[in-house]
């Protein structure tokens, strides 16, 4: 017999049977919703197509000349560190199928302690994308742009900067308009 306990937080109830939890209340409604269950949003680029097409060329311009492989790296670290799921699922499958393993994708969150998977060019690719994804939380530090600028030249690093400009603005696009991670819609 397993035994149960309730706990009371943010004025939700959260029965503990066991290891498991059961959240009830207001949370609840939120954590147990499907896809299938959303509220219809608006499609960004119906609603604004000029402003959709304007990204589209800014994001094209952004990756030429950048190593795809690359590319997909910067856009997974700042899909997971932005929590889209729609984009993360995206350029994972991307990346699989332009020949990333599985491998180096499973280690792309935890690239400082598996730096042994990412040549240095990436990893200071990858710097550089946390520093300017989370920019609120301290800028981008002077140690991390030099050590990108040694690797990049100034062109390739002014495209890199924008190239996780358009990511994170994609991120950004795909959390408020509610995409569906898995959907593909492009």
């Amino acid at each position: 017999m397993t035994q149960q306990t309730t706990h009371q937080t943010h004025g939700n109830d959260v029965a503990v049977r066991g290891n498991d939890a059961v959240v009830r209340g207001e949370d609840a409604a939120v954590e147990g919703r499907d896809a299938a269950a959303r509220t219809p949003r608006v499609n960004f680029a119906q609603a604004a197509p000029k402003a959709f097409k304007a990204l589209i060329g800014f994001d094209a311009a952004a990756r030429e000349g950048l190593d795809p492989a690359l590319v997909e790296l910067v856009q997974i670290r700042s899909s997971q560190l932005n929590k889209c799921a729609y984009c993360l699922h995206m350029h994972t499958s991307d990346a699989h199928k332009a020949g990333e393993s599985a491998e180096r994708l499973h280690m792309v969150a935890v690239w400082e302690e598996a730096a042994h998977f990412f040549t240095a060019k990436e990893r200071a690719a990858l710097a550089l994308t946390e520093a300017v994804t989370l920019v609120a939380q301290g800028g981008v530090p002077d140690e991390v742009y030099e050590r990108a600028a040694r690797h990049f030249g100034e062109a390739e690093l002014a495209r890199l900067l924008a190239l996780i400009f358009t990511i994170n603005t994609w991120n950004r696009i795909a959390i408020s308009t509610g995409k569906v991670p898995g959907t593909d819609e492009r």
